[in-house]
């Protein structure tokens, strides 16, 4: 198949950097590469960012990744991309006409706009349109609030593209579900999780030295709703009780470690660990490579990951392919991905004493620890891998092609594809 991936902001490049690469750019970059080990020829678009790089760059044999001329060629902010997707659907729909896809899948919701605005204007006639939303506006300004950055549109326009497209693929139950109240048909919902790079991230390789007996950590971008703060205070419960034997570290932030005392975040939740007493347990490490982050990971005894809502989640995966348990949030794709009482623990959103006491029951049970981590392993590698996700997608757009095709023998259409 000739597969088209539409990316407007997280371009698949920025994993090989890894500092810049969030969980859309791998999420984009990793199943474009497992779909190109199926034999697929996978296209990439991207909004270009920079105007000294190249239009088209390989990523890997079998994907390239094709930089899209729409508004300024220079970094803008996700949520102030709208006015550019009209341009970039019209360039999308140049490159298709002259070669038409067999098959587009886009990722976020603008995305799905452009792409289906190109789709509609391809000359070779409309190929038929996958989307991933990867977050939902509705569930972030549930959660949000006055804070949502969104644009106002997005309230409309992005069931506008679910209703739209010809699939939608959720990436966990619990979206399939806000999706439906969105008014997307069950029929056109298929559920694929996203992946985790099984050979990277596992439980063999080196390990970091810590600095303490047992070392929680954090992993991901610090803004408030990610949990972080909670899981500090749940720190603070530990040393309250007595432990002297913990540290935190957290992963994450807008620069890396030389510049970390600028990140605003880091100094906001500095001041927070400082005011409960346990600022001296507290490393801020700042952004990691991505080659980097499996030596972390091994070096951990529990990952928490607290976030107050988290669409799908791949920092759990890559904790429980290196053998680290989690404790999880139960929301969103952290109930899927995390097995209670298996592969780690859930805990009520939002609640510090939860986080403590569920820690303390796992660094209290080391034979609890090793099994759970055991079986984080086996369960990453048997559901989680990027060859087992790009197999289900696979099907998912063998499924909308013979619907097209059925579509258009049925109303006497010719099929080219």
């Amino acid at each position: 198949m000739k597969i088209s991936m539409v990316s407007e902001h997280a371009s698949p490049l920025a994993v090989l950097g890894g500092v810049d690469a969030g969980g859309q750019n791998v999420h984009v970059a990793e199943l474009s590469s497992a779909l190109a080990a199926r034999g697929h020829e996978v296209t990439v678009y991207t909004r270009r960012e920079d105007r000294s790089v190249d239009e088209r760059v390989r990523l890997c044999d079998g994907v390239e990744v094709v930089h899209v001329d729409a508004g300024p060629p220079e970094r803008v902010p996700k949520d102030e991309l709208l006015p550019y997707m009209d341009a970039f659907g019209d360039r999308l729909a140049e490159d298709w006409s002259r070669e038409t896809p067999d098959i587009v899948h886009s990722h976020f919701w603008m995305s799905g706009l452009a792409a289906l605005r190109g789709a509609e204007r391809t000359t070779g006639g409309r190929p038929p349109v996958v989307h991933t939303f990867h977050a939902l506006g509705t569930v972030k300004r549930r959660h949000q609030g006055a804070e949502d950055t969104s644009p106002a549109e997005r309230v409309d326009l992005e069931p506008m593209v679910g209703r739209s497209v010809d699939q939608v693929i959720a990436t966990c139950s619990d979206e399939a579900f806000e999706l439906k109240a969105l008014g997307v048909p069950g029929s056109r919902i298929t559920v694929v999780p996203c992946g985790v790079d099984t050979r990277l991230f596992s439980p063999n390789g080196p390990s970091e030295t810590a600095d303490r007996p047992f070392r929680i950590m954090t992993v991901g971008r610090l803004v408030p709703r990610k949990g972080v703060g909670l899981t500090i205070s749940a720190l603070a419960s530990l040393v309250a009780a007595g432990r002297d034997d913990v540290e935190l570290v957290v992963l994450g932030g807008s620069s890396g470690p030389d510049h970390i005392q600028e990140d605003p975040d880091v100094q906001r939740l500095l001041a927070h660990a400082r005011s409960l007493g346990v600022d001296d347990r507290v490393v801020f490490r700042g952004q990691v490579r991505q080659d980097e982050l499996p030596a972390a990971l091994r070096s951990a005894h529990v990952v928490v990951c607290a976030p107050w809502y988290e669409p799908f989640g791949i920092v759990p995966l890559e904790a429980m392919a290196t053998g680290t348990p989690v404790v999880a949030a139960a929301v969103g794709g952290l109930i899927d991905s995390v097995v209670h009482g298996r592969t780690g623990l859930h805990v009520p959103p939002r609640d510090a004493g939860a986080i403590a006491d569920a820690v303390t029951m796992l660094l209290d049970d080391p034979e609890l620890l090793a099994s759970l981590g055991a079986a984080g392993v086996e369960r990453t590698r048997s559901r989680y891998s990027w060859a087992r996700v790009a197999a289900d997608t696979e099907r998912g757009y063998r499924r909308v092609l013979g619907r097209a095709r059925r579509s258009a023998r049925s109303s006497g259409e010719a099929v080219t594809r």
